[in-house]
């Protein structure tokens, strides 16, 4: 992908917080470090993100923000060059939309678009206004399928591609649930108009604690790349996924085992302790008064501090991973002759 038209490859990626971020292509395979893409009007181009609708006493925000105290001692949430103060009884949050990008040219002008998918399962077009060595993008907007706006489940993970060989673009998506979505462009390569879904992969599993297998398995979040993988002419599918599975590891000692299963007592314990003291200050009924408040957070953090060391006694009962899985297509069925 050369977004900016030097004939040098490049790579852009979403993120959790939302942002687009831009790495620019250099010799022998290089990359300079990230930047944000931003549109036309020098905004950063992150949909959905920037501060929440006020939810009571929360403030939120979704985006690469980060907490800091003021002159005067109060939180803030520095967003964008911008400190937002947490006023007195209000708490504050920061949140992503868990962007996912591909950059295709969606209406056959010859500049590359973006398509973003979010976390709620919408995808949207960020048109390019600007030229091949130069980006402009525009505003967003949802695209529909079907006449409806796309929703699928959750983490959507665009991929565009001509998928059925009829010579127009079409829009793959990978979705929360693991599912794989065909989208097909009953329109034209300059106008898309597409028609409503067809699920070609269906749902990952999803496992945690106890109920987690051993054995690799397809999980959830899919993000999708079609490809000619097999060499067979047509298009595959690599999917990749967020999965959790048992680690494989010895058995423990009785030794061991008695002192994990002590840790794991402790660890209930201080758990629940840890859950009162969040509620006391970030609930709906927390504590105003600031002594109060000093004392309750002096022993969070002590709190933090032994389920950090009860932790590291207590072997996971489960592991992160994310794999990725071949789909092979299937060939073509011969046509009936006479």
């Amino acid at each position: 992908m050369d977004l900016d038209g030097d004939g040098i490859p490049d790579i852009i990626s979403g993120s959790w917080p939302g942002e687009i971020f831009f790495f620019k292509g250099g010799p022998n395979h290089t990359f300079a470090p990230p930047v944000k893409l931003k549109d036309k009007n020098g905004k950063t181009i992150n949909i959905g993100g920037g501060r929440q609708k006020d939810n009571g006493d929360m403030i939120l925000i979704a985006g690469d923000a980060t907490f800091e105290k003021n002159d005067k001692g109060r939180d803030v949430i520095v967003y964008e060059g911008e400190k937002i103060e947490i006023p007195e009884g209000k708490s504050g949050g920061i949140t992503g939309t868990a962007s996912a990008v591909h950059a295709v040219d969606w209406n056959g002008d010859g500049v590359l678009d973006l398509l973003v998918g979010d976390i709620r399962g919408r995808v949207w077009l960020v048109p390019n206004e600007g030229t091949k060595e130069k980006w402009a993008f525009g505003e967003a907007r949802q695209l529909t399928a079907g006449g409806k706006p796309i929703m699928v489940g959750g983490d959507a993970g665009p991929f565009a591609c001509d998928w059925d060989g009829d010579g127009k673009i079409d829009l793959l998506v990978g979705d929360g649930e693991g599912v794989v979505w065909f989208f097909r462009n009953i329109g034209t390569n300059k106008a898309p108009e597409l028609a409503a879904g067809v699920k070609l992969v269906k749902a990952g599993e999803a496992h945690f604690d106890k109920d987690v297998p051993k054995e690799a398995r397809r999980g959830i979040r899919a993000k999708v790349c079609a490809v000619d993988w097999t060499g067979s002419g047509r298009l595959d599918l690599l999917v990749g996924d967020f999965a959790t599975q048992k680690p494989n590891r010895p058995e423990p000692s009785a030794k061991e085992k008695a002192e994990q299963d002590k840790a794991r007592k402790e660890l209930e314990t201080i758990r629940t302790r840890w859950q009162e003291l969040y509620e006391k200050l970030h609930g709906n009924k927390r504590v105003k008064d600031k002594a109060e408040r000093a004392k309750l957070e002096k022993e969070m953090n002590e709190v933090r501090q032994k389920m950090s060391e009860l932790y590291k006694k207590v072997p996971q009962e489960y592991e992160d991973h994310g794999w990725v899985w071949l789909f092979k297509r299937k060939p073509k069925e011969a046509k009936a002759t006479r």
